[in-house]
């Protein structure tokens, strides 16, 4: 149960060109309700039918991407320019507190089951805040390769395997965590398809301290931006220049070190270089996109 596109009206379920963006499975489907409910309503009902073996649930929540609709708002004029206007502070508030509630219930859900303890539950997000966001000290925002717009929330719980109210320093990336959770399955990926992540778990339940790792971001189609991470050094190239910057002392990227550490900015400058050699061409957008 889902939709394909980024964004979709709230109460109406289509795309900003109209057309319907709700699924059950390959069948397009007409439900009635706020959107976030109804996902997380299909959630809780897949947790409360019998399982007599594990199972994998992906909660695939839209909020708080555009359109700005909070529960009980009117269907928006179609357009994604329309789509992107509008809004407002509270409005934003609203929609984060109705997923809020809707990982309260799934989570609620789990309790009923007697299934907390034998659940491993992931939450996180996919980019950086978009215009009615606090990104606290971070520069940027979504679509940038600012910490603002590639840092995210993540958060996860297993009872009695990963320690309450811990903050590890690990620097992670989403593909991460299908490695790690093909791990708790006690499986593995293809070897034709080798993953990029990597298993977190012996790091996130104290096993094991975090591991130095080189990251790499691209942006290649509305925008041109390249960012390469390893350890606290980050080199960041956008429309506006070439940067070096220490995470470690400034995670607020204020402070561009590329005179003063030359050969660090020309070692991450040509790891990227050769990074990139090896990507597949970025794919331009469609009209429709654009």
């Amino acid at each position: 149960f889902g939709f394909h596109g980024g964004g979709l009206d709230y109460i109406s379920h289509t795309n900003p060109n109209g057309q319907n963006d709700l699924f059950e499975g390959d069948r397009p489907v007409k439900e009635k309700g706020y959107l976030t409910d109804l996902i997380a309503d299909k959630a809780i009902d897949i947790i409360h039918r019998d399982h007599s073996r594990p199972f994998f649930l992906a909660v695939t929540f839209n909020a708080p991407h555009w359109p700005w609709q909070a529960p009980g708002d009117s269907v928006y004029a179609l357009g994604n320019d329309n789509w992107r206007k509008g809004g407002s502070p509270s409005t934003y508030a609203a929609m984060v507190k109705s997923m809020d509630d809707a990982v309260g219930a799934i989570l609620k859900a789990l309790d009923e089951e007697g299934l907390s303890n034998n659940t491993v539950v992931i939450f996180t997000s996919d980019n950086g805040g978009e215009r009615f966001s606090d990104m606290g000290r971070y520069s940027g925002r979504k679509a940038m390769l600012k910490e603002g717009g590639i840092r995210i929330p993540a958060f996860i719980r297993w009872a009695g395997k990963i320690p309450a109210g811990v903050v590890s320093e690990q620097a992670v990336i989403t593909m991460d965590w299908s490695a790690t959770i093909l791990a708790l399955a006690e499986t593995k990926a293809d070897p034709k398809f080798p993953l990029d992540g990597i298993d977190l778990m012996p790091i996130i339940s104290g096993k094991k301290r975090p591991v130095p790792r080189t990251l790499f971001w691209r942006l290649s189609q509305r925008t041109q931006q390249k960012a390469v991470r390893d350890g606290y050094w980050k080199y960041l190239k956008d429309e506006s220049g070439e940067y070096l910057f220490d995470l470690f002392y400034d995670g607020a990227e204020k402070n561009d070190l590329k005179e003063r550490e030359k050969d660090v900015f020309e070692s991450l400058k040509k790891k990227y270089e050769d990074w990139e050699k090896t990507m597949l061409k970025p794919v331009p957008l469609s009209e429709s996109e654009k």
